[in-house]
């Protein structure tokens, strides 16, 4: 195992702090002026990645650096089960809809995203990466490596998925009349994975659990579901 010099711990110190300090900031002003436009993941990182170009710091070494952070998002992933089990006697009760829902979705997700993409620019590497885009990072590059799509533009599509998902969904569900917690809660889940889950579960408990629930339901579904769909559209779309 290579050693750390003392310069290397310091440096990872000092982008770790960096980057506490940014978020915190932008956390604070969203508490303060209760904006959802005011997200402190989206600003953080429009603010990181422009001081890393300028700095000339590379992803990797930024990576490395601020690494004990990514792992803290285990255990927070983890943490999100307890509003789950706090609501798990209800969801048992509703299983029977919420599956058959969450699935039908996940199909009509995948369906439209790899039709639209195809027509509207014809590749179907591009089709396949986009039209995994509302699952887990981890789960949907997999799926992305096995059915041949482009990992890169994945993990950029689900980012902006989760971001979007989080900042807007809410507000976007609001206006077309879902006013239900549970309803909103699934669609936010499925549709924005963790990151759209870490926005509702500030609203209350049961938004956590039942986002949770689909966020958890819809990566299995998208599991075993998407390849056979996509390889079935990519041959018909062959054959035409």
């Amino acid at each position: 195992m290579t050693e750390l010099s003392l310069s290397d711990i310091a440096a990872s110190l000092v982008m770790v702090l960096f980057t506490l300090i940014i978020y915190q900031a932008f956390a604070w002003l969203q508490k303060k002026f209760n904006q959802a436009w005011l997200n402190p993941m989206l600003l953080a990182i429009a603010v990181i990645i422009p001081l890393m170009l300028y700095l000339e710091i590379s992803f990797e070494h930024y990576y490395s650096a601020t690494l004990p952070l990514s792992q803290l998002l285990e255990p927070a992933v983890v943490a999100l089960g307890f509003p789950l089990y706090q609501h798990l006697k209800t969801i048992r009760q509703q299983a029977k809809f919420i599956i058959p829902i969450l699935a039908l979705g996940t199909m009509i997700v995948i369906l439209l995203s790899f039709a639209m993409t195809v027509f509207l620019i014809a590749i179907p590497e591009i089709a396949v990466s986009l039209s995994l885009k509302s699952v887990t990072t981890p789960i949907g590059i997999a799926l992305t490596e096995q059915l041949k799509g482009d990992t890169s533009i994945t993990a950029f599509a689900i980012i902006l998925a989760g971001l979007f998902g989080g900042l807007l969904g809410p507000s976007w569900l609001h206006f077309i009349g879902v006013d239900s917690p549970k309803a909103q809660s699934l669609a936010i889940g499925a549709a924005s994975h963790a990151l759209g889950t870490a926005s509702v579960s500030k609203i209350s408990h049961q938004h956590a659990a039942y986002s949770s629930l689909a966020l958890i339901l819809s990566a299995v579904l998208t599991a075993i579901l998407s390849p056979s769909l996509i390889i079935m559209l990519t041959n018909f779309l062959t054959n035409i």
